[in-house]
């Protein structure tokens, strides 16, 4: 067996909320939006069908929401029983409860980081990102898509671009920390996180003026933007960029929930489920 199919990562899902009142969970009518039903199934439950499904995958985590509320669903209460899933409490922010659910898994311990809202992961996506982040020399590694290749396949979405040479780009809430080493950048993370309302500063720190001069230009391209965080952070970062434009779709909006209803139920060959 390829030494690369050896390699099996703990899968982290942030599943809180980010706020009281969120959007999404409003229109679904449900307590959390991790539990907002996609053709029927708790997106929460289609992410841990898709991770359970992965080769790549050992066992899998739940970052929040509460406890109570995944009672609500009787599968996921099943996994949860059956020490088939584990969870853990949400911190305060994500790259918080993220970096709480790393310091208590072994130290060499890979580990992939998604989303509860990633609705349309696959375990085929999975699989894709994760052997390309094992084969990879990097300590972290994120999924990117090409943005052209998204809105040409969901011209109705709307996704925040990287705006990269090369691209744009749009990320895919996919982060693979394959070594002790790739753990700083939660730190990172959570710096831009604090400064919400200035996220820029902290990356153009990072980054440095040349190369932010250079991004202003158009010239940066992801691959020097990643390099030039990597000598400054002493962490080696890469990318794998997607070949599926699903991999870029979450549920952010209301909006985002119905272009992914309307997705699976054109995969499904049927009718969109009426909320």
């Amino acid at each position: 067996m390829d030494e690369l199919e050896d390699v099996h990562y703990i899968a982290l899902v942030l599943a809180a909320d980010r706020h009281a009142g969120d959007a999404v969970a409003r229109a679904a009518g449900v307590p959390c939006k991790a539990l907002a039903p996609v053709g029927g199934i708790p997106m929460l439950r289609r992410v841990v069908n898709a991770l359970q499904g992965s080769s790549h995958i050992s066992h899998t985590m739940l970052i929040g929401p509460d406890r109570e509320l995944l009672r609500l669903d009787p599968q996921i209460e099943q996994w949860l029983q059956a020490d088939a899933l584990a969870w853990q409490a949400s911190a305060s922010s994500p790259s918080a409860s993220a970096l709480n659910a790393l310091e208590r898994i072994p130290e060499q311990q890979p580990a992939l980081i998604t989303t509860a809202d990633h609705a349309l992961l696959s375990s085929v996506m999975v699989d894709h990102f994760l052997r390309e982040a094992t084969a990879s020399e990097y300590d972290f590694v994120v999924g990117v898509a090409r943005l052209d290749a998204v809105q040409a396949r969901f011209p109705d979405t709307r996704r925040t671009p990287i705006r990269l040479r090369g691209g744009p780009y749009s990320g895919c809430n996919l982060f693979a920390v394959t070594t002790e080493r790739g753990r700083r950048l939660a730190d990172f993370w959570r710096r831009i996180e604090q400064e919400r309302k200035h996220p820029r500063r902290v990356i153009s720190g990072a980054l440095g003026p040349v190369a932010v001069m250079r991004y202003l230009l158009g010239r940066l391209t992801l691959d020097e933007a990643l390099a030039r965080l990597s000598r400054r952070l002493d962490v080696k970062i890469g990318a794998v960029v997607m070949p599926f434009a699903e991999a870029a779709i979450d549920v952010d909006s209301p909006a985002d929930l119905a272009l992914v209803e309307r997705i699976v139920a054109e995969v499904a060959g049927t009718a969109p489920i009426q909320a």
